[in-house]
């Protein structure tokens, strides 16, 4: 039960102790979150090629089974999120390590694709109860302050944003060595070790939960059904949503636009391979810039620069500095969404009920997420070149950033508060 906003504490429930075991949970879930992205989503880039020759599939029927698998995961959104908000995160966190476990390990055995589906819509479905969404839920427990939150939140998303730099390479290599199923069993091994124990030996149920400094009081924690129609949650899933449709469409068809305009598939490669450094940058710079601008212009402009990127790629994307020069402003906006997000959520409508309200949006960003690419891809077949897809793409960032300007126009002391809790970039723990 939340208390009026200003009477929480500024630090994590517990006291002392509290503080302690909070940022060891925050500690151990950025490794967790590190390992889980690594081997759940980024080896399959790895692994596709290979995968499609043994099976001797199609790389669009290869690759569609990922995009089930991403599905799966937003099936499981909001009744995952039901019962981290009754049950708390440790038993659901710890399964969902388990079975994943099984569901890679499974999947380093498939003979054919309806086998390949299976084992990755399983693997969708254990994502979904120890990934992003149950992880931010879990620390949201933690931390009644929203600046000592964001710092937490901000914390996980950084270490883990280094899970594509960390397996992208470490998958290459053990395919390489080893070819790709032995090379999934080892990281279904090493998922296993390390998600597992982590899980089950750290995350825990705070005894004692405060709305922090900033939240809204209790008469603003309503229905969930009102909530879903609030305009400001409408203003969230449409901006949201169109940020992630296109973020997954410009990450898929990235290398394929870059070969296309003349550049190597190793020089296109390693021109993408920055977006997985730009997203901690990005964090970082938000975090930075939000100390002297209002939070919702931040982020409005970081998504804004995005639209102009994408849409400029197709002009200057010819020569190795301008595509160079798109892909790092793009880039710059990966790990905004993700920290913004819940911090919206928590500062618009409070922290009761926050992972079942967290799973609700989560469902359509995760689809927009799964059927983007797939449509820029009928885009591109229907116009036979890539430049209409990155217009796309700029439009739907160019909506997104809208939709947080509205956000903030509509209500400034509630929308700019809420997003005003990024923590300062020398913090202890950012």
């Amino acid at each position: 039960m939340t208390t009026a906003a200003g009477a929480a504490p500024t630090t994590p429930v517990g006291g002392g102790a509290g503080i302690r075991r909070g940022w060891a949970i925050v500690g151990a879930l950025a490794v967790t979150q590190t390992v889980g992205y690594g081997v759940q989503m980024y080896a399959f880039t790895v692994l596709l090629l290979p995968m499609a020759a043994d099976l001797h599939a199609s790389t669009t029927a290869v690759t569609a089974a990922m995009t089930a698998s991403v599905l799966a995961g937003a099936v499981a959104a909001v009744p995952v999120g039901r019962w981290l908000d009754r049950r708390g995160g440790r038993v659901l966190m710890t399964t969902g390590s388990v079975l994943a476990t099984l569901f890679v390990a499974a999947w380093s055995r498939v003979d054919s694709l309806p086998e390949l589906y299976a084992a990755l819509i399983g693997v969708g479905l254990a994502g979904a109860m120890m990934l992003y969404e149950p992880a931010f839920a879990v620390v949201v427990t933690w931390f009644p302050d929203p600046r000592t939150r964001a710092t937490a939140l901000l914390a996980v998303t950084v270490v883990a944003g280094f899970a594509s730099s960390i397996f992208l390479p470490l998958t290459g290599y053990l395919v390489a060595a080893h070819g790709w199923r032995i090379a999934l069993l080892i990281l279904a091994v090493a998922h296993g070790v390390v998600t597992i124990p982590l899980h089950a030996l750290f995350v825990r149920r705070p005894t004692a939960t405060a709305a922090g400094v900033g939240d809204p009081p209790p008469t603003v924690h309503r229905p969930m059904r009102t909530v879903l129609y609030d305009r400001r949650f409408v203003l969230l899933a449409v901006a949201f949503v169109a940020h992630a449709a296109a973020l997954s469409a410009f990450t898929i068809h990235l290398v394929a636009y870059l070969v296309e305009l003349g550049h190597s598939a190793a020089v296109g490669a390693s021109i993408a391979g920055l977006l997985g450094l730009l997203s901690v940058t990005g964090r970082l710079a938000t975090t930075a810039a939000q100390r002297r601008l209002p939070p919702t212009v931040v982020v409005a402009t970081i998504f804004a620069l995005q639209a102009l990127a994408a849409a400029a790629l197709p002009l200057i994307g010819a020569t190795v500095a301008g595509a160079v020069a798109a892909v790092v402003a793009f880039g710059l906006g990966f790990g905004v969404a993700t920290i913004a997000r819940p911090l919206l959520l928590t500062h618009l409508f409070g922290t009761a009920g926050f992972a079942t309200l967290a799973g609700a949006l989560a469902v359509p960003v995760i689809i927009a997420r799964a059927l983007a690419p797939l449509g820029a891809a009928a885009v591109h077949d229907s116009t036979g070149s890539y430049p209409a897809v990155f217009v796309t793409i700029g439009l739907g960032c160019a909506v997104a950033a809208a939709g947080i300007a509205r956000l903030g126009r509509s209500s400034p002391r509630t929308a700019d508060r809420a997003l005003n809790v990024l923590p300062p970039p020398t913090g202890t723990h950012g």
